[in-house]
């Protein structure tokens, strides 16, 4: 899931990225109302969790900016005032959802899940390719062999591989959806992932390069019984 986090409070902005990324979310943070337009405009997030009170760009103006470009990105407003009338000003101008400040942590990582599951087409409960089945609600991986402990980047990319149905997923897209701004564009680290990827899942391999293009996962047959 790609989150971006628009919060002028730098240290709560740093500290909510934190959290969100132990929860296995690719997370950029904006400190400005421009700031996060811009990003926003360049990058489809899944969730932007949006301050109302920003310098530059207002969080309603932006909010609206969000809601009028038609993606599936989910806004959560955050607010300082939590009162009945202020929520539903903000619900008003587009927003899925409100939390006020202060907040608890497991709450916002729970409403940011929330709006991610609304932020992309339904899924089947179970990614399957051959006889390997990714669960993206209980993040597990198992082949016929039994269950694969997978890192939070191994499963991220193998996810989106999957969900990608054989189409080829490019090294830039990967880095896009399962890491973050701040991933090198030149690195190696997409590499690097699939080559450990494909060494825990094993044979026959389900991960093919395509040269030049990036990776697909190919069905290698039924699951045997």
């Amino acid at each position: 899931m790609r989150v971006l986090v628009v919060e002028d409070e730098a240290p709560l902005a740093d500290a909510i990225a934190r959290g969100l990324r132990r929860e296995g979310m690719a997370v950029d943070v904006a400190l400005t109302g421009d700031e996060g337009h811009e990003k926003a405009s360049i990058t489809r997030y899944d969730v932007v969790l949006l301050d109302r009170d920003l310098p530059g760009m207002s969080g309603d103006d932006l909010c609206q900016e969000i809601v009028a470009s038609d993606e599936l990105t989910r806004v959560l407003m955050l607010t300082a005032s939590g009162t009945v009338s202020d929520r539903v000003e903000g619900l008003s101008l587009g927003a899925d959802d409100y939390l006020a400040k202060p907040f608890a942590f497991p709450e916002l990582v729970a409403r940011v899940r929330a709006l991610g599951r609304r932020a992309t087409p339904a899924a089947p409960p179970l990614l399957t390719v051959g006889d390997v089945e990714l669960d993206p609600a209980k993040r597990t991986v198992r082949r016929a062999s039994g269950p694969i402990d997978l890192t939070r980047k191994e499963f991220g990319v193998l996810e989106v591989l999957m969900a990608a149905k054989g189409a080829v997923v490019s090294s830039e897209e990967l880095l896009e959806r399962v890491w973050d701004e701040n991933a090198d564009p030149f690195t190696t680290t997409v590499r690097v992932t699939v080559m450990t990827l494909r060494k825990k899942l094993g044979e026959p391999g389900i991960i093919e390069t395509v040269v030049g293009s990036g990776y697909r996962v190919r069905d290698t047959g039924p699951v045997k019984g």
